[in-house]
């Protein structure tokens, strides 16, 4: 109670001008206190006149009294301030919700009464704390709302401290007596309850998603450290294998070399010997033939016959074009074996590489590929955006010639230039096809089914568990497919290039074929399905 009573001095002791606490209090003849510089400023209004009078109680002076500062009073004023002034933070600001009862500098509101509309302080709030009559009303956190009477209906002036769900609007009691007749409506505590109860959900749903994200970035670090540990594994590793390899190619190629030089000095040692013994041919040839030219001009003919039978016999000439064939046929076959050699490996590099790190750099061309629903089968159900297709039973589709006679569907889109896409085919036997539009959609199965003719090129997967779980088709010849079994295959074309890869997809990509030929149409993507509830669909990559 002596602080309450100290609280309503305060309004004693404020300047009836400022409304705050008297600053250099002066008391003038009339017995009313005020700040010194709100009367000094009051009075020099009426100067004129030469007559002062007391703003409350209007008594007038002449003279202009003389102010003395009240020492008293200065005194109570200075305890006051320091037994029950406010803080600083106490006083609202320009976002602070005010009280509405204080007088001067207002305080920040404590709560406003939804019943009075009224904001308070928590000197001006007692009376509802204390009055039995006024605990019965509804007391909130400051609202400026409440201020500003926006929780008041337009229409009946009354609390609108009902709400209608069926317009989601805050109505009075009333509203449901006309405007709102028949409307669903309930208490503003009660529609509280209830969106309170879906805010906790998902609060609920948020801290779940916050502990479960949580525990992911705290294990970001420990996946950062594997892939960092395997990346420079992988290198190391890798780089020695390189430098092997490196070392292997360089010891063949020494080899290759010096089988080479050991063969060029064979054939050069040949060739000296072959070049000593024409030399020697030449000059023999050149003898004989000088004896012979001599005894053709030897005009006795008794001599000539006598000398005739004494003349050397010609040797048999020195065979040189099988040797020279054998040196020229060796250099072109290592040649030969090694460009062989170089063109296996260099196809091994490429058909490995493929699998090295593939997905990243094919989802750099994934495309949204849908179905055209002009193209599909009555046997089969398009759905999930035109991406999915079931076999299921007969459909009523409207007649056209685009549709196929066979359980097949193209895709909308046409694909030129480089594009990835991945399906995923489950069921007994389902496949994943490119194909030109201009293939056929009538006739027997081996005319227009995908992969019959040379107009498209087909995967199938079956559903079994055999080693057979795959094929290839093109122009109607079947090739097995191995590598792991997988659901999802991936599709990359290069048109330009002539170039179509099927892969089987999971953690890894493997290359389960390789297509190179020279595409001479734009070309769509198919499926094929074969019994009842396969199903193939278009998967959505991010």
């Amino acid at each position: 109670m002596a602080q309450k009573g100290v609280q309503l001095d305060r309004e004693t002791f404020s300047c009836s001008f400022c409304l705050d606490l008297l600053k250099l209090p002066v008391t003038i003849p009339c017995g009313h206190s005020y700040c010194m510089n709100c009367i000094k400023g009051f009075w020099d209004q009426e100067d004129e006149k030469k007559i002062y009078s007391c703003p409350q109680c209007k008594q007038t002076f002449t003279p202009r009294p003389v102010l003395l500062r009240n020492t008293m009073l200065a005194v109570v004023v200075e305890e006051l301030k320091k037994t029950c002034l406010p803080d600083e933070d106490c006083f609202a600001g320009p976002e602070d919700v005010a009280c509405d009862f204080c007088r001067g500098r207002k305080l920040k509101a404590l709560k406003s009464c939804k019943e009075c509309l009224v904001s308070y302080c928590e000197k001006h709030l007692q009376p509802h704390l204390d009055a039995a009559q006024l605990k019965k009303h509804k007391l909130v956190d400051p609202a400026k709302k409440i201020q500003e009477g926006t929780n008041v209906c337009p229409r009946h002036n009354e609390g609108m401290q009902m709400f209608c769900r069926t317009d989601q609007k805050f109505i009075c009691y009333l509203c449901p007596l006309d405007e709102h007749k028949g409307h669903d409506t309930v208490s503003v505590a009660a529609e509280r309850a209830k969106k309170q109860g879906e805010l906790d959900g998902r609060r609920q749903n948020i801290q779940q998603r916050l502990q479960d994200r949580e525990k992911e970035v705290k294990l970001l670090p420990q996946e950062a450290e594997a892939i960092d540990r395997s990346a420079d594994e992988a290198v190391e590793d890798s780089g020695k294998i390189f430098k092997e390899l490196i070392g292997l190619l360089e010891k063949k190629s020494s080899d290759v070399e010096q089988t080479i030089r050991s063969q060029q000095k064979t054939e050069a040692s040949r060739v000296r010997e072959l070049r000593e013994k024409l030399e020697q041919e030449i000059a023999e040839l050149k003898r004989n033939d000088g004896e012979l030219m001599k005894l053709s001009h030897t005009e006795d003919h008794n001599q000539f016959l006598q000398e005739f039978p004494t003349l050397s016999p010609i040797s048999a000439p020195t065979n040189t074009t099988s040797t020279k064939m054998h040196a020229l046929w060796f250099f072109k076959d290592v040649t030969a074996a090694v460009s062989e050699v170089g063109a296996k490996l260099q196809k091994v590099l490429a058909e490995t590489w493929t699998n090295v790190n593939t997905r990243a750099v094919f989802l750099k061309f994934s495309s949204a590929i849908t179905l055209d629903p002009e193209t599909v089968n009555s046997k089969l159900l398009i759905s999930e955006g035109n991406r999915k297709v079931r076999f299921t039973t007969g459909q009523l589709y409207v007649g056209r010639s685009a549709r196929f006679a066979t359980p097949q569907v193209l895709s909308k889109e046409s694909l030129t230039g480089r594009c990835y896409w991945e399906v995923e085919l489950r069921g007994e036997e389902v496949c994943v096809a490119v194909a030109y539009s201009s293939i056929s959609r009538k006739g027997s199965s081996t005319e227009c089914t995908f992969g019959a003719e040379n107009d498209s090129w087909a995967l199938s997967l079956y559903g079994g568990y055999s080693d057979d779980w795959a094929y290839f088709r093109y122009n109607n010849v079947q090739t097995p497919v191995s590598g792991p079994r997988s659901s999802r295959i991936g599709v990359y074309l290069d048109h330009s290039a002539g170039t179509l890869l099927f892969y089987s997809v999971s953690e890894t990509m493997t290359l389960l074929h390789r297509v190179q030929t020279t595409f001479t149409q734009p070309l769509h993507a198919g499926f094929g399905l074969s019994h009842y509830e396969d199903t193939a669909e278009f998967i959505e990559l991010k």
